[in-house]
């Protein structure tokens, strides 16, 4: 799920809605898409509630921006996130956005950037609201950049009954290879996985405990699946068919 590629990145985190414990995974996730060229964090550094990000601000090279609460019950760090992600936006410097909050009211900030044909990625826990998740090209739960990958697999994994009884995720599957397959019905799997991306900013394989898109559906023994050599001779593509085809 990483054919997202881009170049420039800005980072943007909402100190107030996110946690130090997935800076780590984060930065290590964002690498897969393009380069961090701004990773600036947000809130009130005056308050002991930042003491754990202030721990991690210079590791990670984020630079952090002050914004004092002027009123109880009011977000001001929204407000001052928002008004720069807009300036960096007008720069004309970037290929695309991290917005690392989940908060809700960065929905609208998420489709304006959209609307000036930059990727939106979006982070936050799963409590995040689904429209701001719609919003974003592509959406990760930061619950599963707190696990290493093989940690990931071994709490989260779903076996195949599970995932045959997820209604939501068999239909998401079996349209993508239905949208991506040939005359035949085999579908590439890197087809599917981008179209996959199209209807569900917020799918990850990791989600369910597994690593890449090709071991989640292999998992699921609803598709036939099809290693095809490329054309150096040295590796394989997957295929895939839904098994009621045959």
């Amino acid at each position: 799920m990483s054919n997202i590629k881009t170049e420039k990145l800005a980072v943007l985190i909402d100190a107030d809605n996110a946690q130090p414990a997935i800076v780590e995974g984060l930065l290590t996730e964002i690498v897969k898409y393009g380069t961090a060229n701004v990773k600036r964090i947000y809130g009130d550094w005056t308050i002991p509630d930042l003491k754990g990000w202030k721990e991690v601000l210079l590791q990670y090279s984020i630079q952090p921006i002050q914004q004092f609460r002027y009123t109880t019950g009011k977000n001001a760090t929204d407000s001052a996130m928002i008004i720069d992600a807009m300036d960096l936006l007008y720069t004309n410097k970037f290929d695309g956005f991290c917005l690392v909050s989940s908060d809700s009211d960065f929905t609208k900030l998420a489709s304006r950037i959209r609307e000036a044909g930059l990727f939106v990625f979006g982070f936050g826990e799963k409590k995040t609201p689904g429209p701001f998740v719609s919003a974003c090209d592509k959406f990760i739960f930061t619950e599963v950049l707190r696990l290493k990958d093989d940690d990931a697999v071994r709490i989260n994994c779903k076996t195949a009954s599970e995932l045959k009884q997820d209604s939501k995720l068999v239909n998401l599957l079996r349209s993508a290879v239905e949208n991506s397959s040939d005359d035949s019905g085999w579908a590439h799997l890197a087809s599917v996985g981008s179209n996959i991306a199209k209807q569900a900013p917020a799918f990850d394989p990791r989600n369910y405990g597994y690593k890449k898109l090709g071991e989640l559906v292999a998992a699921t023994k609803l598709f036939q699946i099809d290693g095809r050599e490329t054309g150096d001779g040295h590796s394989k593509s997957l295929y895939l068919k839904d098994i009621r085809n045959k």
